[in-house]
């Protein structure tokens, strides 16, 4: 494998790894247990199927997965952006989803009728 497919590399780096059409699902494979880095990957195909295979085999290779789009960054404060495997871990700045990571939630009840009994109507005398 070439070091581009292996190892985590920032900076525009494009990769050429050429198979034969009956290799498709095969390759996947590869590129899905090459490296134990999963921020970003992309797919380009028309074909439905293929797409949709490379959607499951791919499932946990890329925290941010492209399909017939270019990846080259998440837009931020719009959609999550993160990794996968030692990319790091799910989210990151710039999506509400990190935000969660941050919070204690914290729930109020006030009833504006007090009980008059502790006992619930609904369950009878005893």
């Amino acid at each position: 494998m070439y070091v581009t497919m292996c190892e985590e590399i920032f900076g525009p780096v494009l990769t050429i790894y050429v198979y034969e059409d009956k290799d498709f699902s095969k390759t996947l494979d590869i590129l899905n247990a090459t490296s134990p880095y999963a921020l970003t990957g992309a797919i380009f195909a028309n074909d439905r199927a293929a797409l949709a295979l490379a959607n499951d085999k791919l499932r946990h290779a890329a925290g941010n997965y492209y399909i017939n789009d270019k990846p080259t960054g998440a837009v931020v404060g719009q959609q999550p952006f993160g990794g996968g495997r030692a990319s790091g871990t799910n989210d990151k700045a710039g999506s509400m989803i990190n935000l969660y990571r941050w919070l204690s939630p914290r729930t109020l009840k006030e009833n504006m009728v007090p009980p008059t009994d502790y006992r619930y109507p609904f369950l009878g005398e005893e």
